[in-house]
């Protein structure tokens, strides 16, 4: 999910201000929560969603195909949030009805409030975990690993695999938001926002099982 560059990000020959990058990227980043919660709304229990995570799948690469052609790249990012939303849809849907809908306004609240205290931190101290981004990075595959293997064994439990994805993606986090400080890594703008829209979207559905796994299995 992280794309590992080592050059600063420079456009039309001269290096975006740092301030100016972070606004970029969140902007484009917020907009793209809008289109997938809109998507969300429109599918709520697309029998489809699968070809929403394949399609989404297919776009990153032609996002980062298309990162010299900035239009074309932003166009391309924000078909493929709308493709999350429907991937996510069923998901959402799922936790609303057993848990109630309270508590997706919660994991929402809460991975918008905790995205914002992760990037404040890294802004007001300088804090910056990049040099840990391939530990980070072995731990995420570990986790993909694990979750394939649970879907045929029980190896752990939900809440535990929840739990160790939001420490993994709260991590990621850090990382990328002392990329985006640094300058980018020679990442686009948008592509700064795709890796943080994912780990927006991961945090927010480890945080639904969190809060609605409690209530699901009471029922």
């Amino acid at each position: 999910m992280a794309y590992q560059f080592r050059q600063p990000y420079r456009t039309a020959g001269y290096a975006i201000p740092t301030q100016s990058l972070l606004a970029q990227v969140l902007g484009i980043t917020a907009l793209g929560m809008c289109v997938s919660a809109l998507a969300v709304h429109l599918f709520p229990n697309a029998g489809f969603s699968w070809l929403g995570f394949i399609g989404g799948f297919l776009l990153l690469f032609a996002i980062n195909a298309t990162r010299n052609n900035a239009a074309l790249s932003l166009a391309l990012f924000y078909l493929f949030t709308f493709l999350e939303g429907i991937f996510i849809a069923p998901i959402v849907s799922y936790y609303a009805h057993v848990a109630g809908d309270q508590v997706v306004y919660n994991a929402a609240l809460t991975t918008g409030f905790g995205m914002f205290a992760l990037g404040a931190v890294v802004y007001a101290t300088g804090l910056d975990l990049r040099r840990f981004s391939g530990i980070f990075m072995i731990a995420l595959l570990g986790l993909v690993v694990v979750g394939l293997v649970s879907l045929f064994i029980h190896i752990v439990s939900p809440t535990f695999y929840s739990w160790a994805t939001l420490v993994i993606f709260s991590g990621l986090v850090l990382i990328d938001f002392a990329r985006i400080r640094a300058g980018g890594d020679g990442l686009t703008p948008v592509q700064m926002a795709v890796q943080i829209y994912l780990d927006a979207v991961n945090i927010f559905l480890a945080l639904l099982q969190i809060f609605g796994g409690g209530r699901r299995s009471n029922d």
